[in-house]
């Protein structure tokens, strides 16, 4: 599909929880490994959620990984022989990550990133409005709504039973939280500062 065009673009792998992101970038590093690529694969520190060293997705495929804790870290591994570079939920990283996506693939490079295009509140998540934008190729997934079966589009988390609230922090290392994919009738977000706004509009 791409081998068409000049070296070096960015594309984006993004979706809720549970879509199959990491699980479709990591098809896409092994064919490009078939054909002998050299490829470095990179993820946040804060994922450890499977493993401290490897990409691994919520089927257990899993390839080795790079882990970094700021984006411009990722220039120190990448050198002349480089081709590829795969990054893993991309979202979590600071805005540098943006730059840097933007350098490798101005420098020749095929950059895939993978990440979580909206958080749990149904906000766009971080850097990802903007890599979406600059990206020339975009792929988004969906998963199934584990209350109703529809195409699911966002990533509901609860905690102690209950949806979270849209003023809980958007990240929370080690909570005892859970998450399933919804679709947009059954996302559910409490204290939601817009849908009060409409909500009170409307009783005028």
């Amino acid at each position: 599909m791409y081998d068409q065009y000049k070296d070096g673009w960015l594309e984006v792998i993004c979706g809720c929880m549970f879509a199959g992101k990491t699980e479709e970038l990591i098809r896409r590093i092994n064919v490009l490994s078939y054909a002998k690529k050299t490829i470095i694969a990179f993820k946040p520190k804060v994922d450890d959620r499977y493993s401290d060293t490897e990409i691994v997705s919520h089927s257990g495929i899993h390839i080795p990984s790079i882990v970094i804790e700021k984006a411009s870290d990722i220039l120190k591994h990448v050198d002349d022989k480089t081709e590829v570079v795969a990054i893993d939920e991309v979202q979590f990283f600071d805005r540098d990550i943006i730059d840097v996506c933007e350098y490798l693939a101005d420098a020749g490079l095929r950059v895939m990133v993978a990440g979580l295009d909206k958080d749990f509140r149904g906000e766009p998540f971080g850097s990802m409005p903007e890599l979406l934008t600059r990206a020339e190729f975009v792929t988004k997934l969906t998963a199934v709504c584990a209350k109703c079966g529809a195409p699911a589009t966002r990533t509901q988390r609860i905690v102690d039973g209950q949806p979270a609230s849209f003023h809980d922090p958007i990240v929370i290392v080690g909570a005892l939280d859970s998450y399933e994919p919804r679709c947009r009738h059954c996302h559910d977000v409490t204290q939601k500062p817009f849908a009060s706004f409409l909500e009170s509009r409307l009783k005028k």
